[in-house]
C-alpha cells in the first residue's frame, strides 16, 4: 500500500467515490472496512447503473463492515445527517472534478473545478480529528495545476504538509472513472499526478481571516475619502 499514512486504526472518510473500487482496495489491504466511511455524490441506483462492478464492490465493502453513504455533496457534507457529528483522521478526495462542461483549459471550467475543491476544503477542515489530514489526489500538469490546490486549502485553514507522487498500482483493484456522460465507466489517463496532504492550521486560519477582513475593508466606502466640501455640508 503506497499511502503509508492510511492505517487501519484511522477513521477514514472517502468522498466522491465512483465504483467504490478505491475504498475496496483499502479495505482489502486492511482486512476490514470498519474504519471506512465511503461516500458518493450519486444515489445507489445511479451508482450501480453507471458502473458495472459497483454492486459487487459495495456488497463486499458492507460485508467487511464499511459505512456506505450515497447522495453526499462534498461541498455540503458537514451538515449531512450521518456526518455532522463525526470527526475523521483522514478525509480523502481522489481526482475531484466538476463534470465535463467544456474544455479543461476553459476559464469557466477551471472556475467550476476550483469552486468544487474550495467547497470541499471548507467542509473538510471542520471534520478533522486532532492531527487529522485531508488528502487530495490530483493531476499536476496543465491545465489542472492552475486549480492551485494550496491556495484553496490555505483559504480554509489548511496547510500543505506533504505532496507525494500518486501511483495507481499501489492500490490493487482501483479503477479511476470518468464518472460523467455515456463514458462514465471508462478510466481516464492519469499522467503525472500527486497526493496533496493538508492539515488544519490555526495560523492559516488567522492569516486567512486577516486577508478576508482587509479585502472587505477595501470594498467599504470611507467617509473620510469624501471631498472637504461634502464633509462640511454633511456636518452642518
Amino acid at each position: 500500500m503506497g499511502e503509508t499514512l492510511l492505517i487501519n486504526p484511522h477513521q477514514l472518510l472517502l468522498v466522491g467515490e465512483g465504483d467504490f473500487s478505491f475504498s475496496l482496495s483499502l479495505a482489502l489491504s486492511f482486512g476490514s472496512a470498519t474504519n471506512i466511511c465511503a461516500s458518493s455524490l450519486d444515489s445507489y441506483v445511479t451508482v450501480i447503473s453507471k458502473y458495472k462492478k459497483a454492486k459487487s464492490n459495495l456488497e463486499t465493502l458492507e460485508r467487511l463492515g464499511a459505512c456506505i453513504l450515497h447522495g453526499v455533496d462534498a461541498t455540503k457534507m458537514k451538515v449531512h445527517p450521518h456526518l455532522r457529528m463525526r470527526k475523521f483522521d483522514r478525509i480523502i478526495f481522489n481526482f475531484p472534478h466538476a463534470g465535463f462542461h467544456g474544455k479543461e483549459h476553459n476559464v469557466l471550467m477551471i472556475k467550476m473545478h476550483r469552486s468544487l475543491v474550495q467547497g470541499f476544503f471548507r467542509n473538510a477542515s471542520g471534520m478533522l480529528r486532532a492531527s487529522g489530514e485531508v488528502h487530495v489526489s490530483h493531476k499536476t500538469t496543465g491545465p489542472f495545476c492552475s486549480w492551485n490546490l494550496e491556495e484553496l486549502a490555505y483559504r480554509n485553514s489548511l496547510s500543505l504538509i506533504e505532496c507525494v507522487g500518486f501511483k495507481i498500482e499501489d492500490y490493487p483493484g482501483y479503477n479511476n472513472k470518468r464518472g460523467d456522460a455515456w463514458r462514465c465507466d471508462e478510466s481516464f489517463p492519469l499522467g503525472e499526478c500527486s497526493t496533496f496532504k493538508f492539515r488544519f492550521s490555526q495560523s492559516s486560519k488567522k492569516k486567512s481571516r486577516r486577508t478576508r477582513n482587509k479585502r472587505n475593508a477595501n470594498r467599504r466606502p470611507h467617509r473620510f475619502n469624501k471631498p472637504r466640501e461634502t464633509l462640511a455640508r454633511a456636518e452642518i
